[in-house]
């Protein structure tokens, strides 16, 4: 089979995730990226890595994530319609995320979010992502702008800095019950939460992260003790999503995240990333995402997690830098 029609064959099998078996296609794409994504192919030969002997995802390398900041990151030889892109400080190099289109992102980040609350067009949106709107290739912009359109409500949409709008707004929605979800940047929600305290009881509060130098670094857990006594609120929900990853994960709170269907999250052990961490000790966080197509879909992260036996995980921290010995293409 071409490279066509297996990526097409793939894609029709990951979209329709729900009626297949994941390590299936995850083995399935293993094979095809290591034939069509050339850097992915070095990195394997680089670890000595027989791919006769690959026959489960404990089994198969992952890349680490550093790499869509230093290479292009490609998986066949086609003209990237859409480029991603991180956000980063002045200077810093970013993450580019190359897709031949963004069908399967679209449809993907559709599905997870009805998976664990319903279907998008019942909520209204407010994306109150100030930093992220200056950048027309983010991923989480195109996201939320992707649900914000599936919404029926017509007062959905991105707010910059005008707060009392947004407040007006989510007023509004209060009185006439309508379901909100006003997803943020950590450093905007604390910048409302301090200088507005507003009550937004029967508003789903979700932040994604990103301080980005804005505001003094704080643990997850303080900030949303911070946020629920600001907001009046049992719970913040949370998105854990980056550039180089097409799926993603919800928490409803207690900073515990439960993945969409096409995403599987492992934790290898610190001190050798060949070697799958025990559930509930510490790891490195590796990714399985099978919408990473174009990409690749075997991403070690620089995130420090907990996987527990109920399918769900834990962000604790990040990983110092380290290479991985032995690899040269870390040092290009």
């Amino acid at each position: 089979m071409d490279f066509t029609r297996q990526r097409q064959e793939l894609t029709k099998q990951v979209i329709n995730i729900e009626n297949n078996d994941f390590e299936t296609i995850a083995m399935s794409l293993f094979h095809f990226q290591y034939r069509y994504n050339t850097l992915y192919q070095s990195f394997v030969d680089c670890l000595n890595v027989n791919i006769a002997n690959v026959s489960s995802l404990q089994d198969i390398p992952f890349l680490p994530v550093s790499f869509f900041k230093t290479h292009t990151v490609k998986s066949g030889n086609f003209d990237a319609k859409v480029v991603f892109s991180s956000s980063g400080t002045t200077g810093q190099q970013t993450s580019k995320h190359h897709l031949s289109d963004t069908q399967v992102y679209d449809q993907i980040s559709l599905s997870a979010f009805s998976r664990f609350y319903g279907s998008v067009s019942d909520y209204c949106f407010l994306a109150l992502l100030p930093s992220y709107l200056e950048r027309p290739d983010s991923s989480l912009v195109h996201m939320c702008s992707n649900f914000i359109s599936q919404s029926k409500c017509s007062q959905s949409g991105f707010f910059l800095n005008d707060m009392d709008r947004l407040l007006e707004t989510i007023e509004k929605l209060r009185r006439k019950e309508i379901p909100t979800v006003l997803i943020g940047v950590s450093y905007a929600l604390l910048d409302l939460a301090d200088h507005y305290h507003p009550d937004l009881k029967g508003i789903i509060v979700m932040e994604t992260g990103g301080m980005k130098g804005r505001r003094a670094e704080m643990t997850k857990e303080a900030m949303h003790k911070h946020l629920k006594s600001s907001f009046n609120l049992s719970e913040i929900h949370s998105e854990y999503g980056m550039t180089e990853l097409l799926s993603q994960a919800y928490s409803k709170g207690a900073g515990v995240f439960f993945a969409a269907p096409t995403m599987k999250v492992m934790t290898a052990e610190t001190t050798d990333p060949r070697t799958v961490q025990k559930t509930g000790k510490a790891g490195i966080v590796q990714i399985v995402d099978l919408a990473n197509i174009d990409s690749c879909a075997f991403i070690a992260t620089e995130d420090l997690g907990i996987c527990y036996e109920n399918g769900g995980f834990e962000i604790i921290g990040r990983q110092d830098n380290s290479d991985i010995r032995g690899c040269n293409l870390m040092v290009e």
